[in-house]
């Protein structure tokens, strides 16, 4: 599994879930799928994910609730939403919440590949970016510091601690 792109899809339809993870997994991602926005979210909480593919309507909290809890929890995941019930004011909003894309339904799969990758790319450019200015801090902090304040400020920058 080492080396794949770690993808979260959420679909409350549980064969096009079935048969959307399949596709994807033939492709080289590691998919997780949940078929409810708790569901997601849980996973989300458990393990770290590169991407999230979410549909927009479903029982429950949809996919504009779990676009928003994901974003505020994980910075880094990139968010596309694959819907059948899209419209132009959906997708406005969906962006403004922080979704990289958002796809219509019936979807094409080689198209959707690569709004994947490209939304991978991004996460990581955004990711080594933000690297840089920890650096950059880390450097600062370590000038003039004594240990315990250079490793408590250390600390406030390990973005793996919540």
């Amino acid at each position: 599994m080492a080396g794949k792109i770690k993808l979260l899809i959420v679909d409350d339809e549980v064969q096009f879930l079935n048969a959307l993870g399949q596709r994807l997994e033939i492709r080289d991602f590691q998919v997780t799928k949940a078929t409810n926005g708790a569901e997601a979210v849980q996973a989300a909480r458990s393990d770290k994910f590169d991407l999230a593919l979410l549909d927009l309507k479903m029982p429950g909290m949809d996919g504009r609730e779990v676009l928003q809890l994901l974003k505020r929890e994980h910075k880094h995941l990139e968010v596309i939403i694959l819907t059948g019930h899209g419209s132009l004011d959906s997708a406005v909003e969906c962006t403004k919440l922080g979704a990289y894309g958002y796809l219509p339904k019936p979807y094409e799969l080689e198209h959707l590949i690569k709004v994947l990758r490209e939304a991978y790319e991004e996460r990581m450019r955004k990711k080594f970016q933000m690297n840089e200015e920890k650096m950059r801090e880390i450097m600062q902090i370590a000038t003039g510091d004594s240990p315990l304040s250079i490793m408590r400020r250390l600390r406030e920058l390990d973005d793996d601690i919540k």
